[in-house]
């Protein structure tokens, strides 16, 4: 029996920024400051539900991949035929490391390579893949720009899965995109285009390349504003980011964390830029009902697991699904052609309790129900 051969990568520091408010977790010095700032990494465990979808076909694959937290100790640990061809040496990888594991894994040949990351380990990648080898993304960081990932973790094993059982699987180009992670950090979103890498095509599993800009009906995010600010009673009111959302602050004429996550009480600031352990005990120790106001990524979709991982599984819970106040014009909503939105929380069963139907605030007392969706989990 012919196995398939599936390379398979883990940036083991993607995305650990995050939850504590740095933006992202390019450079040494992001990375152990978040760490002391109590992060976890989680890129392992986002790689590990990607390659959970693939347990039933052990026996038809056989992975490639670095020692220890660069893909090889979550491989073993679930069972597969693993083979290590590449070994790195320094407490943390490098990017240097990332792009010698991609110029080994195309010499040894594999079929696919999975990675996990975000924008910048795309990028590494895309500067040692052959425009023709096959590549597909786990997403893992905290900016995910580029249109090389898939929806969810589950998702990209859901596309691995088609290519082991010789289903017939298009490709095509997608970009690979990254921001400027110190004009992040102060507000300033500044993307560019770095390559392109091809992926395959299924399209219910591969996520659109983000759109970028300011909404530009502003009559309608001055409707949403209102409608929310009206909501606005003595609850504690979690205030994510985006340009959306940013409508509210600016109405109250509070400065706002575009980027961030802030804590407003009977209108007023009561923290700023806040990062997820601070949110978590706020919120569990807050004697008052909890409100969260999250917009859509444009594009893209995604209400949770973009951007805003200071929103983690156990301050979702906390707060409660019927908590959760979505706004989005109308026109972020049809430019997604009838795709739901998606949560990507990192746990996949508060996936599927998000899962269904979920009211959006599209105006002054205007609202739609639109679907929520994790795809991959079955």
């Amino acid at each position: 029996m012919t196995q398939f051969k599936l390379g398979f990568l883990v940036n083991p520091i993607a995305g650990i920024g995050g939850s504590v408010a740095l933006k992202g977790s390019d450079g040494k010095d992001t990375a152990e400051t978040a760490l002391r700032l109590g992060a976890e990494p989680k890129a392992n465990l986002r790689a590990k539900l990607a390659l959970e979808v693939l347990l039933p076909y052990k026996d038809k694959i056989i992975i490639y991949t670095a020692n220890d937290d660069m893909g090889g100790t979550t491989a073993k640990e679930l069972g597969f035929n693993v083979e290590i061809i590449y070994h790195y040496e320094d407490p943390h990888s490098t990017p240097a490391d990332t792009e010698q594991l991609v110029k080994a894994l195309q010499l040894n040949g594999v079929d696919l390579l999975l990675f996990a990351g975000g924008d910048g380990t795309a990028r590494n990648v895309c500067h040692q893949v052959d425009s023709y080898f096959p590549v597909l993304g786990i997403p893992a960081g905290c900016k995910i720009h580029s249109g090389v990932y898939a929806l969810t973790p589950s998702a990209a094993g859901r596309v691995v899965e088609l290519m082991v059982n010789n289903e017939l699987v298009s490709f095509t180009d997608a970009d690979v995109m990254d921001i400027d992670e110190a004009a992040f950090r102060t507000g300033t979103v500044k993307a560019r285009r770095y390559g392109e890498m091809q992926i395959p095509s299924e399209l219910q599993y591969i996520q659109a390349v983000k759109s970028g800009g300011k909404e530009t009906d502003e009559m309608v995010l001055m409707d949403i504003a209102a409608h929310v600010i009206e909501l606005m009673d003595e609850e504690l009111f979690v205030i994510g980011s985006g340009s959306t959302v940013a409508a509210v602050m600016e109405e109250l004429a509070i400065d706002n964390t575009l980027l961030g996550v802030d804590l407003l009480q009977e209108q007023e600031l009561l923290h700023s830029d806040v990062i997820e352990s601070e949110l978590y005990q706020v919120v569990i120790d807050s004697e008052l009902p909890v409100k969260l106001v999250i917009t859509v990524i444009g594009g893209q979709g995604h209400i949770f697991g973009r951007g805003n991982q200071q929103l983690s599984p156990r301050v979702i819970r906390a707060i409660g699904k019927d908590n959760i106040i979505v706004v989005a014009t109308k026109s972020k909503l049809q430019a997604l052609n009838h795709r739901p939105l998606i949560v990507d929380t990192g746990e996949p069963q508060l996936d599927k309790e998000l899962s269904g139907f979920i009211p959006v605030v599209t105006g002054f007392h205007d609202q739609v129900l639109y679907p929520v969706a994790s795809p991959g989990l079955e």
